[in-house]
């Protein structure tokens, strides 16, 4: 195993450039539940040191932020690069190095974020240099955010700035991890808590309580029937390699003992849906059925039991961009198709609130992301340098 302090790389080799970037990524820890100012902060100084534009949008405490760096002009419609700066946390033992040390081994880098997503940040640091000394005939916006990996949080900020430039981008590239494929649509979430409230007492005296486990069993059952309702009724996007949305309970917690008839239970669950429904409101619906066919009964035996639901986070889906003006003009660079994914990107909210057409094209697989000893292929950030670096040539030629 190598530390990326011991390598050395030529002063020509973007990869290397890349990896050194991505090595300096990894350093901050910017698991979601931590600052990631010192991070925002290092690549706006390198990044406006290089003449980008810098903004950089906090969030109320401002110990989190987002950043947007503009190259080339600002009376045409652009290009964005995109990426979240923080990772899920990494405290599992199977780790074999320091997750935020970045070390090679094999040709491949190793490091909490090395796929998901910093790799593509360093990638779009690598070629800003290029973005810097060319004559751009449209701009680039470089777009790095908080908090994506707990419900793309920080991204609204972004695409409503960028909505409300004079000229808006008119195209998308996130680079989440796909192998380097074009990405062309990506399943929305809307995540649930249930806290149900019965009664508690001695289970020999059941009849005579509100048993929170068994009312949250028939609301999970609800859930259930909508899930296999999406399953079997559709929509359809045959893209996808689960072709519908999909309703399921992920967790369940309740009861205190064998003998106690339980007054509180709690459960979590999702409605993964695909562009074109309105998931919001077939989430209400749902919620409509189970307050009227199983939460009143409960509050008919025992005022002040029943069941309140929390919404944890939500994200749109990220429709079709395909045959969109921003689409066609960069179409002869994109990589080869590599279909649609049912995991989140903040691709949908770009589109949704931005209005702007996104596609996901990054390096790295999403089979490495979330896990222990997470790695990107240096082979993978060649490809990726090479794509931005095309779109770079592209726009530094006379307005395409």
């Amino acid at each position: 195993m190598t530390l990326l302090s011991e390598m050395s790389f030529a002063s020509d080799d973007l990869t290397g450039k890349a990896a050194e970037h991505l090595a300096k990524l990894i350093s901050f820890d910017t698991v979601s539940r931590n600052p990631n100012r010192p991070l925002i902060d290092h690549m706006a100084d390198y990044l406006g040191d290089l003449g980008a534009r810098i903004t950089i949008l906090p969030d109320e405490t401002g110990a989190k932020a987002n950043l947007v760096a503009a190259f080339g002009p600002k009376d045409t419609a652009g290009v964005v690069w995109s990426g979240h700066t923080d990772v899920v946390p990494a405290d599992e033992p199977e780790w074999q190095s320091n997750p935020f040390v970045a070390e090679v081994r094999d040709g491949k880098l190793y490091g909490r974020g090395a796929c998901d997503m910093k790799g593509f940040a360093a990638c779009a640091m690598a070629v800003a240099p290029q973005l810097a000394a060319a004559k751009l005939s449209r701009p680039v916006y470089l777009c790095f955010s908080y908090d994506e990996e707990v419900g793309c949080l920080g991204a609204p900020a972004i695409a409503e700035y960028l909505r409300q430039l004079p000229v808006p981008p008119e195209f998308a590239i996130i680079g989440e991890p796909s192998m380097m494929k074009l990405i062309t649509g990506q399943k929305g979430k809307i995540a649930m808590r249930a806290h149900v409230t019965g009664t508690a007492g001695h289970s020999s005296f059941a009849p005579e309580h509100v048993n929170a486990i068994e009312f949250a069993s028939k609301a999970v059952e609800r859930i259930s029937e909508r899930g296999k309702r999406y399953e079997m009724e559709g929509p359809f996007d045959q893209d996808f390699t689960v072709a519908h949305a999909t309703m399921l309970v992920t967790m369940v917690q309740g009861g205190v003992a064998t003998n106690v008839t339980p007054d509180s239970c709690e459960f979590t669950f999702e409605l993964r849906s695909i562009s074109g429904m309105e998931p919001e409101q077939d989430m209400k619906s749902l919620l409509e059925d189970i307050t009227c066919d199983i939460v009143r009964p409960m509050e008919e035996k025992i005022p002040g039991t029943g069941i309140r639901f929390e919404q944890i986070f939500s994200y749109p889906a990220m429709g079709e961009a395909r045959n969109t003006t921003g689409f066609n003009r960069y179409a002869h660079l994109l990589p080869a198709w590599g279909g649609k994914v049912s995991y989140g990107s903040e691709g949908g909210v770009f589109e949704q609130i931005g209005g702007i057409p996104s596609v996901i094209v990054g390096p790295g697989s999403i089979e490495q992301a979330h896990k222990p000893n997470e790695f990107v292929d240096l082979e993978q950030l060649g490809e990726c340098l090479r794509f931005l670096g095309k779109v770079v040539e592209f726009l530094s030629e006379p307005t395409p």
